[in-house]
Order: structure tokens, then C-alpha cells, then sequence
């Protein structure tokens, strides 16, 4: 479950709700490129922003048209008790796991964090895995708490947040990462500008945004890292640097992503939920050009 390409997808939201067609154009494509997993609702999923029953159309939708890849539900909310319902909502779908970040109104401490991975393994026997990403939920995990969650009985991965840049220092971070781990748990990169990087520094797992769109591309680099190929493995991930610059210039990957789907005429090119915009007609004439490019189509 925890290993491979985690194929992140993008959830098209139009004014008309949410777009199922749209939906599940992009699952096909996750689907035929044989994703190892797929994770539904993460932060290009715009769970923040959906309600219950959209999460739970959504968690549906993705379990019916995987073709039996496992599928990975975000389960984040800001009360434990709305954590729960999701967890219900989502092994109703068929979920094979569930993704949990920690976020929260008031900012958060360790130990209200332990309590509320100790709650969901008490409630749930799907797997887990930890959602680390302190760019959308400013909370962030030290090694010591990655730790304690770690033992819980149901955690099955972490997904850490960028590394160093200097490949020995990147493989030396997961090394004191992993040392304090037991060795059920995996790690998975995310950041994608990073999947290089972590996944030759001995990350197990890339959860990508860049699968969630372009699975054929992002499925090779992980074949790659599987065979062990670190060669390869960087020069596929730094020939996708212009996507990885468009994420930077334009504040992170959705509303790139967003764009690309409109592009590619899998979705509305207006496809974020408000309050958030699609880029402009300059930047995604910038996107359509480096999808032709790098030849993503």
C-alpha cells in the first residue's frame, strides 16, 4: 500500500459542484499508467475545502473506477469528531487506507496530535499514513513525534515534506528519520521537485501531484528507483524542472494542476473552489507550453 507511485489527483470543482466526468477522466488516466495507489482529497484534492458528502462522492467515485488499485482517503478536519465521520464515510467507499494531517484553528501541540492518531488507530483498522505538511496546515512533526505515532498499531507510512537538496545530506536526514522508526512504517517523498531526491535517499513511497496527472511519466521515475537505477532516477525528475518551476512561481502545484486539466480538456479550465482562482490566460498559455515541451499530453 505504502510503496510505489501514490497518484495524487486533482478535484475538479466547477460552479456547478463537483465534476464527476471530469473526476474520473483523471482516475482513468491514474488507472491505465498503473499507479501503485491512489490518494483522493490531499491538499490537490482540496479536502479543506469540501463538504462531507462531497468527500464521501469523491472517496466513491475513486474506489469504483481504480481498476482494484488501492485507494488512500484524506480524512483531515478541524474536529476529531468530523475525523471520525470521514474514517466511517470512507471505509464505507471501500478505502484501502486513510491520510491524516494534523490541522486545526488554534495552533496545535504535540501532544494534541499524538492524541488524535492514537484516537483514529482506535477507531479504524485501515492503515494510516501521516501527512506531514506543515506548508498547508503549519503544524509541524518533529523526529520525535514521527516516533511515538510510529508505534501505534495501524501506521503504515509518513509522508515527509521536502528535503535537503545536497543528496548526502538528504540521505542522511531519512537515515535519522528512519532510525527512529519501526521498520513497518515507509516513508513517501512529497514536494515533487523533491521525488529525485527523496526517492534516491531511500524513500519507499513518492505521493505525487505530478501522478495524480501525468501517472505515465511520474510511474517511470518510480520504476526507476525500484530497480535501483539513481542515474535514471534523477535525470527523469530533472527534466520535469519546468513544471517543478511553474509550482514555485505560481505558490504551489493546484492551481498549475488546475490549469494543466483544462489544458489537456479533462476539466473546466476553471476547476478550483472558491475562494481560489485559476491562473490567468498568460500563465496558462505557460502551462499549456510546457506540457507540449516536456510532452505530457
Amino acid at each position: 500500500m505504502f510503496r510505489g507511485l501514490s497518484a495524487f489527483p486533482l478535484t475538479p470543482i466547477t460552479a456547478s459542484g463537483f465534476d464527476e466526468e471530469g473526476f474520473c477522466r483523471i482516475l482513468r488516466r491514474i488507472a491505465v499508467a498503473e499507479a501503485d495507489s491512489i490518494g483522493v482529497l490531499g491538499s490537490t484534492g482540496s479536502y479543506a475545502y469540501l463538504t462531507r458528502e462531497q468527500r464521501k462522492q469523491v472517496a466513491t467515485l475513486a474506489v469504483e473506477h481504480a481498476n482494484n488499485i488501492p485507494v488512500m482517503v484524506c480524512v483531515g478536519a478541524m474536529a476529531t469528531e468530523q475525523v471520525l465521520h470521514l474514517i466511517d464515510d470512507a471505509q464505507t467507499a471501500g478505502a484501502s487506507a486513510l491520510l491524516l494531517p494534523a490541522i486545526s484553528y488554534q495552533r496545535l501541540r504535540e501532544e494534541e496530535v499524538f492524541a488524535l492518531f492514537e484516537t483514529v488507530t482506535r477507531h479504524t483498522d485501515l492503515p494510516v499514513c501521516v501527512y506531514d505538511n506543515p506548508g498547508t496546515t503549519h503544524f509541524t512533526f518533529s523526529d520525535a513525534l514521527y516516533a511515538r505515532i510510529a508505534e501505534l498499531t495501524g501506521v503504515g507510512s509518513i509522508k515527509i515534506p521536502g528535503l535537503p537538496e545536497e543528496p548526502e545530506s538528504a540521505a542522511a536526514r531519512i537515515a535519522q528519520v528512519r532510525e527512529r522508526l519501526p521498520a513497518k512504517v515507509t516513508l513517501g517523498i512529497s514536494g515533487d521537485a523533491f521525488a529525485g531526491i527523496g526517492l534516491n535517499a531511500g524513500c519507499e513511497a513518492w505521493y505525487s501531484v505530478c501522478g495524480g496527472l501525468f501517472p505515465r511519466v511520474a510511474k517511470e521515475i518510480t520504476e526507476a528507483s525500484a530497480r535501483g537505477d539513481r542515474q535514471e532516477v534523477t535525470q527523469l525528475t530533472e527534466r520535469l524542472d519546468p513544471l517543478w518551476q511553474l509550482f514555485r512561481k505560481h505558490g504551489g502545484s493546484i492551481r498549475v494542476i488546475a490549469a494543466a486539466a483544462g489544458v489537456l480538456g479533462l476539466t473546466s479550465g476553471d476547476c478550483l473552489p472558491r475562494p481560489l482562482l485559476p491562473l490567468d490566460a498568460e500563465a496558462t498559455a505557460e502551462v499549456a507550453a510546457v506540457i507540449t515541451a516536456l510532452g505530457l499530453e
